[in-house]
């Protein structure tokens, strides 16, 4: 009888040691996993961003939060990111002007040569405009812009060299699916094709198409320098990429859990932002070191046509926005 009960104390003590095993094992795993997407490949800055943020919110979870990260359009196009964000299958997206087909007032930041400068730029969307259309992206979209990175301003690459407005004249030039884009540019003269970010280089490649445009670290990402000839460098929108996150997986989260993804998106922000100042200029060079050729056009010429679609534009979306945009500016 007593070893009978010894071995039942025995058995015991190793179903406790087991259960306090599993119990430390459960306590150490992630208690919540996300998804992040975004359209471009591992060099680019939008990705080295991603691992940042990754990084801070792990950190600062103490790996109670953890981050997988799908590049390369793994998880779609913009479209598709936004509309997995909006039913919680996607958790992070790094998405911009395609949110103005959710919610309209984004769309104005989309015009080219709205903003003459990244200062100007910066001035609206950290500022109470900027807060009023992420919480109308919200709102309309159920998408929750957690912060703004910078890209720098968007330029033009082609098979041929640009001088001046006269040789935009019928060029067949990729675009995003914005349409603030497309009618600013079917007023300079081009032949806008919306096409999704994936499909750039192979239609570059077969001459589906003729130019695209993209800020310098897109385009090195997006290895576009090994398939067009020329740059011309039009300034023609100071650009951004949202952090953003699906609301429904925002509403999830307890405050702390909230406060650290906040914290790792500000985190992650100024590591990208400082990315862009420090690396951009040295990209271009590299660029033009492999025979990609630099032409420097009259941009106020390019802008003062462009803006002529401006008007008509913003009152299909909000005039009263736009005007506001317009007063800040000093315009």
């Amino acid at each position: 009888m007593r070893k009978v009960f010894k071995g039942i104390v025995a058995l015991v003590v190793v179903v406790i040691a087991l259960v306090a095993c599993f119990g430390s094992f459960a306590e150490a795993a992630p208690a919540v996993t996300f998804k992040l997407g975004h359209i471009q490949s591992e060099s680019d800055f939008w990705h080295l961003g991603s691992i940042k943020f990754k990084e801070e919110l792990e950190a600062r979870s103490n790996g109670a939060i953890s981050l997988t990260i799908y590049p390369n359009s793994t998880l779609g196009a913009d479209r598709d990111l936004a509309e997995g964000m909006q039913i919680g299958t996607v958790d992070f997206a790094l998405i911009a002007g395609v949110l103005g087909n959710f919610e309209k007032t984004i769309g104005l930041l989309e015009l080219p040569y709205l903003f003459d400068s990244q200062e100007e730029f910066n001035k609206i969307i950290h500022g109470p405009i900027g807060d009023e259309i992420a919480e109308n992206v919200r709102k309309s979209a159920g998408i929750r812009i957690l912060n703004w990175w910078d890209r720098g301003p968007r330029e033009v690459t082609s098979n041929k060299p640009i001088n001046g407005i006269a040789d935009f004249k019928g060029l067949k030039i990729r675009l995003p699916e914005i349409p603030a884009m497309v009618v600013s540019w079917k007023a300079i003269g081009a032949n806008p094709t919306p096409m999704a970010w994936n499909e750039v280089y192979t239609g570059l490649e077969q001459n589906v198409i003729e130019a695209q445009e993209n800020p310098i670290p897109f385009i090195y990402g997006g290895r576009i320098h090994e398939v067009q000839k020329y740059l011309a460098l039009t300034d023609h929108k100071y650009e951004y990429v949202t952090v953003a996150m699906s609301d429904t997986s925002w509403q999830s989260l307890s405050d702390e859990q909230r406060k650290i993804v906040a914290e790792a998106a500000t985190a992650a922000t100024i590591y990208e932002n400082q990315l862009v100042i420090d690396k951009t200029n040295e990209i271009l060079e590299t660029m033009k070191k492999g025979g990609l050729q630099v032409t420097t056009p009259n941009k106020a010429e390019i802008a003062a046509v462009a803006r002529t679609a401006h008007e008509e534009f913003a009152k299909t979306v909000d005039i009263e926005l736009y005007n506001r945009i317009m007063k800040e500016l000093g315009r």
